[in-house]
């Protein structure tokens, strides 16, 4: 799996440190039964294109909360939620076509419309 560097256009330019999925195994697996997330680390699922229902996700068997971010094709942030452990699911209010997963402690760093650059 292969990691990307992903930045905030906006200040303050928050960097991410991400593994990209971006196959089934890897999208199916996302975070499932990690034990810990570093504060800059996460993933990005990437989808074929943008949808709301095949951007939906769940948390069962994860072991700790988190901050997703539901971005469009352009890469703006469309809608945000602290996602709880071990919830069936979760969607996001308009189309996305990438998701990133990350440190619940980065939820406030990020507001909807906010737009990210890959490095």
């Amino acid at each position: 799996m292969k990691t990307i560097q992903l930045r905030k256009s906006s200040p303050p330019r928050t960097l991410l440190n991400l593994k990209v999925c971006d196959t089934f195994f890897n999208r199916f697996r996302g975070l499932m039964l990690t034990k810990e997330l570093a504060p800059d680390g996460g993933i990005m699922l990437v989808g074929d294109a943008e949808s709301k229902v095949n951007a939906s996700i769940h948390t069962m068997f994860m072991r700790y909360d988190i901050t997703v971010l539901w971005l469009d094709k352009d890469r703006v942030l469309v809608d945000k939620v602290l996602a709880k452990k071990w919830k069936l699911y979760y969607a996001p209010q308009a189309p996305a076509q990438y998701i990133l997963e990350m440190h619940p402690d980065r939820f406030d760093d990020f507001a909807i419309g906010d737009k990210f650059e890959i490095l």
